[in-house]
């Protein structure tokens, strides 16, 4: 059940930042409020459902830094700096896509400059990233079988001779 939960939740995240990186109308502050909102309800319901420990809110991480992202301050080299520490999660193309596409709802906000861009690139620019932008939603994880050792011993086998396994030797 675990394993289900961590992959539901990583094509969750997948589809969410994939579709983050490719609509403009959804870069907002507003958007950021309403993910990390979202994202809560559905870490309390892993804890709900005893399921914290399955390393399915581990993969939101990149959802949740991208809606931390949407509302970080964009103006200061002190607030470029934030980002860079806060936005481990994303790569450098991510967080600059973002930080392209936003756009202010409201009359408080202001778009982000490119001098505040370049500053992030900056920054980042000894990462060493992978070169794709998306996530890639049909990635898989292995399915893990627990190892439960039997309580009967080899030795306390007995093979009837009906199945041709005379090439067994006890030893």
């Amino acid at each position: 059940i675990q394993q289900v939960f961590r992959q539901l939740f990583y094509m969750i995240n997948a589809v969410a930042l994939n579709n983050l990186l490719l609509r403009k109308d959804v870069c907002s502050w507003s958007t950021g409020m309403q993910l990390r909102f979202n994202i809560s309800q559905l870490e309390e319901w892993l804890r709900g459902k005893n399921l914290q420990h399955s390393g399915a809110a581990q993969t939101l991480e990149p959802l949740i830094q991208a809606a931390q992202l949407l509302q970080l301050k964009k103006k200061t080299s002190e607030d470029a700096e934030a980002i860079c520490s806060l936005c481990t999660s994303l790569s450098t193309q991510q967080i600059v896509k973002i930080l392209n596409l936003y756009t202010p709802v409201n009359e408080f906000e202001e778009r982000v400059t490119v001098a505040f861009i370049r500053n992030i690139q900056k920054q980042l620019q000894e990462r060493n990233d992978p070169p794709q932008l998306l996530l890639d939603f049909k990635h898989m994880f292995p399915v893990l079988f627990p190892f439960n050792p039997s309580a009967i011993t080899m030795d306390s086998i007995h093979l009837p001779a009906s199945l041709n396994l005379d090439f067994l030797n006890k030893v």
